[in-house]
């Protein structure tokens, strides 16, 4: 039998490797920005085509390279960062891989200009899909420009599952958010199709954030700094009353390094204990320094799930040093040792109203006369008694009679009943119908706001006091993209700053303390929409709106709001599904009913 194991071509294996380092646009963004940062790069430009599909290119004034370490830098396994396997245990870089340019360059077409200082010429290399195209001298400034055309050429499959521009775009906005904030002493730019996204120079960690996600971000922000032995954090979280209801700003950095850590994260969470509403999650900033041998970065391609060596003693110092840090700027209530108890309010008093005190004053006294008129006591007290006190009083009462429903016409009555505020059970002439009052609900306002949006414009009210609210700078664009939809729904929004906006009017239908978490979720709904979507924005405008308005299960709601609920779910045009397709009730008949009993 002949031999049928081969080794495999290089370029072949390169493409193999790929699939595990650059998973989408953003992976190169996140390879190619932190190759800039270990080259101490001062100052570091982004730029990117069509959410990276056409272009990532990374331009920094770094260390550069000379030509025999341009040409082999793409080679798999050439790396300047380590030397030996107990290196990967002592690591004070991004990269130390050394397989990120060359998986790279086998999917895409790059270009790179590379001199190092002193040098009169630089050097340029163009390498598609593995193959040197040409090296050649140029003329080049100090440190190293890569550029990555056309990713995923030569893998058509992996091109076309790529989601929608708005999705990649939003997760290249992630790393780069990611390498921002854990190198504020970095001056960073970020142009996406010729428009500048960030612009943020060199600063110290709280102007980093602010400049991140925007001005308003500033008074949210609660400092936390502990020194341990096993461990130093510092950073910031944000109040509590700032809570999100997406996991979007939660950040954790180790050594520098972007990581994540859910066992990490449900310690911050357990820090505010008590003090975030239902479903809200904390936002945070929190920058661990630990010794290099206590942990292992090398467990996974995208080096962003790391092994802390002491897990444990982690969580509960993180827990600690949240509270700590909640108590001592006052944002969290505090025990006061030094508080004199004796003028408190007695608890019985506590919630009671303070009264009026009543004034007798006898109109017929007068000092000047020795005996004023008094008026008369009464000697025969028992007296008073001998009266019957209600002999004239008539007391309200409805006739008995013997049916409470008299009058009333039984059997065309509509009867609902709700169960454990989240279901309404309703009687129909086929038997029973049990409706989910949140699925019900979202179908009515769904269709309602995709025909204001499409049709006709909502009813707006407007606000005497405008609410003026931070986002990112890219949410910003994005809103006055879309800014024809949410004037169709009801809101009236001018633009104030690159990342604010004003909100004169809005939906009828919406509390101002929803405004803000309301847009995030627009936002949020549209940004993850995919590529190949067969529904509109509108659609999905609608989709989300309706998801946060409805009414929520455990709402009590009064029979008249029920019967209400039911009229309008069944005049709705596909009153069975909700939005999102799912069952907005189910029936029961006699038939169904009288097996069940039968059944025993």
């Amino acid at each position: 039998m002949s031999d049928i194991i081969q080794l495999l071509p290089d370029h072949v294996a390169n493409q193999i490797a790929a699939g595990e380092v650059v998973q989408r646009p953003a992976s190169v963004v996140k390879e190619l920005l932190e190759n800039a940062i270990d080259a101490q790069a001062s100052t570091i430009k982004l730029l990117v085509k069509d959410a990276g599909k056409t272009l990532i290119q990374v331009i920094d004034n770094g260390l550069g390279m000379s030509e025999t370490d341009a040409r082999l830098s793409f080679e798999r396994h050439a790396t300047s960062k380590i030397k030996e396997a107990k290196d990967l245990f002592n690591l004070h870089t991004k990269g130390f891989r050394g397989e990120a340019l060359a998986s790279i360059a086998a999917i895409a077409h790059v270009a790179l200009k590379t001199k190092q200082e002193g040098q009169e010429l630089g050097t340029q290399l163009v390498i598609e899909g593995s193959k040197v195209i040409s090296q050649e001298p140029i003329a080049n400034p100090t440190g190293s420009s890569v550029a990555v055309k056309n990713l995923f050429y030569n893998i058509p499959a992996r091109r076309n599952f790529l989601k929608s521009n708005a999705v990649e775009t939003r997760h290249i906005i992630s790393e780069f958010q990611r390498v921002a904030l854990a190198h504020p002493n970095i001056a960073f730019s970020f142009y996406h199709n010729d428009h500048n996204v960030y612009q943020l120079a060199s600063s110290n960690l709280r102007q980093r954030i602010v400049g991140v996600f925007g001005k308003k971000t500033n008074e949210k922000l609660v400092p936390i700094n502990e020194e341990t032995e096993l461990v130093n954090i510092s950073g910031f979280i944000a109040k509590p009353e700032f809570a999100k209801k997406k996991r979007g700003e939660q950040f954790f950095f180790a050594n520098n390094r972007f990581i994540k850590s859910n066992y990490l994260n449900h310690a911050v969470t357990t820090g505010f204990e008590g003090l975030l509403g239902q479903g809200y999650c904390p936002t945070y900033f929190l920058y661990l320094t630990v010794p290099t041998e206590q942990i292992d970065i090398n467990i996974h391609p995208t080096k962003t799930e790391v092994k802390f060596e002491n897990e444990q003693a982690l969580y509960a110092i993180i827990k600690s040093t949240i509270k700590h840090s909640l108590g001592q700027y006052q944002v969290a209530p505090v025990l006061d040792f030094e508080r004199n108890a004796s003028f408190d309010v007695p608890y019985d008093y506590k919630d009671k109203a303070v009264g009026t005190p009543k004034i007798n004053v006898d109109s017929d006294f007068n000092p000047f006369k020795e005996n004023y008129s008094k008026k008369p006591e009464t000697t025969n007290w028992e007296e008073l008694y001998k009266t019957d006190a209600f002999a004239n009083n008539e007391i309200e009462s409805e006739p008995i009679t013997g049916d409470l429903f008299e009058g009333h016409d039984k059997t065309n009555a509509q009867v609902c009943m709700q169960i454990r505020n989240t279901y309404i059970l309703s009687a129909i002439k086929s038997g029973l119908v049990l409706i989910d009052q949140n699925l019900a609900h979202q179908r009515i306002l769904y269709e309602d706001f995709l025909t204001k949006i499409t049709l006709e414009e909502s009813a707006s009210q407007q606000l005497l006091f405008p609410l003026n609210l931070g986002f990112n700078k890219q949410d910003v664009q994005l809103i006055k993209r879309l800014i024809s939809d949410f004037e169709s729904i009801g809101f009236k929004i001018t633009f104030k700053k690159e990342d604010e906006i004003v909100v004169k009017g809005m939906p009828i239908t919406v509390k101002e303390s929803q405004v803000q978490s309301l847009i995030e979720s627009l936002l949020d709904a549209i940004q993850n929409q995919t590529k190949d979507s067969n529904y509109s924005q509108s659609d999905c405008i609608s989709k989300s709106l309706a998801r946060s308005l409805a009414i929520k299960k455990g709402i009590s709601l009064s029979t008249k709001e029920q019967e209400e609920l039911l009229n309008n779910l069944f005049s709705c045009k596909e009153p069975s599904v909700s939005p999102q397709g799912k069952a907005t009730f189910i029936t029961l008949s006699l038939e169904d009913i009288e097996k069940k009993f039968n059944a025993f």
